[in-house]
């Protein structure tokens, strides 16, 4: 009697022949590595909640860059920690701030290393939030002035590409305009064009000191709930001059990088945020999974979904694992 179905499992016989046949790659180049920089001395403070994950003084980067460089890493997205905050967030473009201050040092020892700012307020502000306040809201203008001066600030410290996360109305536009103003018309803008507010984000605000002292961040970051919106959001980024578009978080937003994949043709990055990290490290340390084959399952799905680059803390590791396999 013939067979009349289809033989798929053909293609599934051995390593060779799968990696073979694999539609979707991850490899070094795909990854960008966070990094969280503190002022002081002699600081390497493991973050509770996200076990492999430090805060560094600038002096204790050394042996971090040197890995990330060895592993092939192309990219560091910086985060600062200063020591003192206001009201409106003077220390992120301070020409002397931690991020400044670090980014001149990446810049001076491992030049080849693209250094991605993060262009916010929220460490810097003591109140938490991305921006400055009146009448208890974040106004909205007045923050952009303080951005637009974080970004030049930024670049002028030497960052490749400058990384506005604060998700006021117009920033890509007025950053644009600043930096262009300034001299730096090369320095490109990475947007994070769809930024949920997310239950993710609760280890991050650990790490980097940054949780609102009242309130929220709905009012600017977008609702979990909403699709449509995330076009309009992106769409506005790249008429206003982004070259990257972002989509955080990753994992509860595939449909949202595959909706932005399908519609603009800048490249495009998600960030598999602190909440994800913490959730696969909790889970393996418990023995309840595998945490090699999760990370890369995960990783592999945001590639599918359509993400050019992915930034997460699983960076190091993952390209470890990929090359046991290779």
């Amino acid at each position: 009697m013939e067979n009349t179905f289809d033989r798929h499992r053909r293609l599934r016989q051995n390593t060779t022949m799968r990696h073979m046949v694999r539609e979707t790659t991850l490899n070094a180049q795909d990854l960008i590595y966070p990094l969280f920089v503190v002022e002081g001395e002699q600081v390497k403070d493991e973050i509770p909640s996200m076990p492999g994950i430090y805060q560094l003084s600038i002096d204790q980067l050394a042996p971090e860059l040197d890995e990330v460089h060895s592993l092939g890493i192309p990219a560091l997205m910086l985060f600062g920690v200063p020591e003192h905050k206001d009201a409106i967030g003077s220390g992120a473009y301070h020409d002397h701030g931690i991020i400044q201050e670090a980014t001149k040092y990446i810049k001076q020892h491992y030049p080849n290393l693209m250094v991605i700012a993060d262009t916010c307020l929220c460490e810097y502000t003591d109140h938490g939030h991305c921006g400055v306040i009146f009448d208890n809201d974040v106004a909205n203008d007045d923050s952009l002035e303080l951005l637009a001066q974080t970004a030049v600030s930024q670049a002028q410290a030497g960052a490749d590409i400058i990384a506005p996360s604060n998700m006021m109305d117009g920033f890509v536009t007025v950053i644009r305009q600043a930096l262009d103003d300034a001299g730096f018309t090369n320095t490109p803008i990475m947007s994070y064009a769809v930024k949920y507010a997310s239950a993710y984000y609760g280890p991050f605000r650990d790490a980097a000191d940054s949780t609102p002292q009242f309130g929220d961040r709905k009012t600017y970051q977008m609702d979990p709930a909403n699709r449509l919106e995330a076009l309009r959001e992106a769409a506005s980024d790249v008429e206003e001059g982004a070259d990257f578009l972002m989509v955080k978080p990753a994992l509860p937003y595939l449909d949202i990088i595959r909706d932005l994949k399908n519609q603009f043709n800048l490249p495009l990055v998600t960030y598999n945020v602190s909440g994800e990290y913490a959730m696969i490290k909790a889970a393996a340390q418990n023995g309840w999974l595998d945490e090699k084959g999760a990370v890369l399952e995960k990783l592999y799905s945001m590639k599918r979904a359509g993400a050019d680059l992915i930034i997460t803390y699983f960076a190091k590791d993952a390209i470890r694992w990929l090359n046991e396999t290779q």
